[in-house]
Formats: C-alpha cells, sequence, structure tokens
C-alpha cells in the first residue's frame, strides 16, 4: 500500500508540474517530464487535425487516439479517465454535441484547474472535469454510454479496480476504448522500476496478454485490439538502463513497448428467457 501511495504521488507531482507549464509538453519523457535522459520524444499522435482540437489542452501526453476509435455519436455521456489538461473530453464533444455530456476525472488539482479553465473559455455547459481517482471514481453506476481514457491506465496501480469501475460506471451496452502501454516480452526490471519513467513513460505497464486478461475478467466481452504500435524509445535511454544482452534481445523483437487502443463492451442487461446465453 505504501508503494502504491508513493507512486502516486511521484505520478501527481509530475503531472502537476506539467499542467503548470504554459508551454506545450514535448511529450512522453521529453525535457519538460524531467527523465533522466537528455532524449526527448513523443508516443503522442498528433490531434491537430481533429474536429474540436483546443491547442490549449493539448499537453503530448497521450500514446493513441482513443476518440478516433471510440464511435462516439450525438447524445451521448463520455467519461474521460485521466482527462488532463481536456485534450479528448473536447474531441469528444465536439462528437456528442450540445446534446451529449462529457466528464473527465483526473487526480491531480491543477490538471482539473486547467481544463475547467479551457472549458471555461470554450463556453461548453456540458463538459465538466472532475476531481477523483480512477480507482474509486466519483459517479454513480450506469451513466455512461462511451468511456475513453489515453495513456493513464498504465500509470494506475491497481488495473482491475480500474476497469472494474469502467465497468460499473457504463450503462448496460455501453463501451470504452482505451489507449495504454503495454510490453511484449520480458521487459527489464531496470525500466519498469525507474521512477522518472513511471511518471512519463512506461513502468507501471504490465504485459500485453495479462492487461486483456484483466479486462475480460472485468466482465466485458468483444474485446478488440483496435491499433498498436511499437515505441521506440531513444538510444540513449536504452544503453543507460538495459544490459548489453537485455539490449541485443530488446532489439531483436523478443521484448518491447507497445501502444495499444483498445475496446470492450459491457454486456447488455438480460431482459428474459435466454437472453444471456
Amino acid at each position: 500500500m505504501k508503494n502504491t501511495d508513493n507512486l502516486k504521488e511521484i505520478v501527481n507531482e509530475k503531472y502537476s508540474q506539467l499542467a503548470g507549464n504554459p508551454d506545450r509538453s514535448v511529450g512522453c519523457c521529453g525535457s519538460s517530464c524531467g527523465c533522466s535522459t537528455a532524449d526527448t520524444f513523443t508516443m503522442a499522435d498528433d490531434y491537430s487535425a481533429l474536429k474540436g482540437y483546443v491547442p490549449d489542452a493539448d499537453l503530448g501526453l497521450g500514446c493513441g487516439l482513443p476518440t478516433e476509435f471510440a464511435m462516439l455519436k450525438a447524445g451521448d455521456t463520455v467519461v474521460d479517465l485521466g482527462s488532463g489538461a481536456g485534450n479528448d473530453a473536447f474531441i469528444a464533444r465536439s462528437v456528442v454535441g450540445a446534446h451529449g455530456k462529457v466528464i473527465g476525472v483526473d487526480m491531480t488539482e491543477m490538471m482539473i484547474e486547467r481544463a475547467r479553465t479551457n472549458a471555461k473559455k470554450l463556453e461548453y455547459s456540458n463538459v465538466e472535469f472532475r476531481l477523483g481517482d480512477i480507482e474509486n471514481l466519483p459517479m454513480a453506476s450506469g451513466i455512461a454510454d462511451v468511456v475513453v481514457s489515453n495513456c493513464v491506465l498504465n500509470l494506475v496501480p491497481d488495473k482491475k479496480k480500474a476497469f472494474a469501475e469502467t465497468f460499473r460506471i457504463l450503462k448496460s451496452g455501453g463501451h470504452f476504448s482505451v489507449s495504454d502501454i503495454v510490453f511484449k516480452g520480458k521487459l527489464p526490471d531496470s525500466i519498469r522500476k525507474s521512477a522518472e519513467m513511471y511518471a512519463g513513460c512506461v513502468a507501471g505497464a504490465i504485459e500485453k496478454n495479462e492487461y486483456l486478461d484483466i479486462i475480460r475478467l472485468a466482465g466485458f466481452k468483444n474485446i478488440n485490439v483496435q491499433s498498436e504500435k511499437r515505441i521506440d524509445l531513444p538510444g540513449e535511454t536504452l544503453q543507460q538502463f538495459l544490459t548489453v544482452e537485455e539490449l541485443e534481445e530488446y532489439s531483436d523483437g523478443k521484448s518491447g513497448i507497445v501502444s495499444i487502443t483498445v475496446y470492450g463492451e459491457k454486456p447488455d442487461a438480460c431482459c428474459g428467457p435466454g437472453c444471456c446465453n
């Protein structure tokens, strides 16, 4: 429990720093993330061409485009887990429209303040941001048509609770689309246990099949990996954290860090004989 609290403190501190930075972040493990390498790189996809894009809300912290795969429609209620400055929430609002609703949840007070400021500038009365923990979401059960999240659940210590909470807040027949970081093969402990990389990059990520198993155990059906891409870390980072043998194995593709976007559905409630077969 103490270790979990320490990890949350690290993440909170790092993302508070990012929220207070007036400049756009260069992304995961870039210079603004405070990582222990001089290299800068980003895992974030380009949002700038998407409808509803708000530059002030884009801190370059994502690893995919979950809203593009989320099958949003007008009037939906959408919950964005780890909403940051509001980037995905505002993209979602452009689809669900004035008659829909978007709720962002983030555990960092400064991120919530920045997101609320952005929403106020945009005069969006149907977009709100709540301070809260993904492992114990501050909302009633069965309120969301769709849940999205972008490169956040890998930072959550208890992923089983996170997906259980996602299941709880979804309406019967609702679905999620989340982009996240996982790994294939055996990721060296030297990378996984680095506190700096935990806050900005990949530590806290788990093996891909284990990740998908957690989703299944939470009760989701029709689980589908919608997109997948390998994350190539800077050479200086690899040399700093990997042994020669580990570097060779990583270069051969036997192990590695991967960004995936995953879809899953909460089954419809049983309405009569045979409907739950």
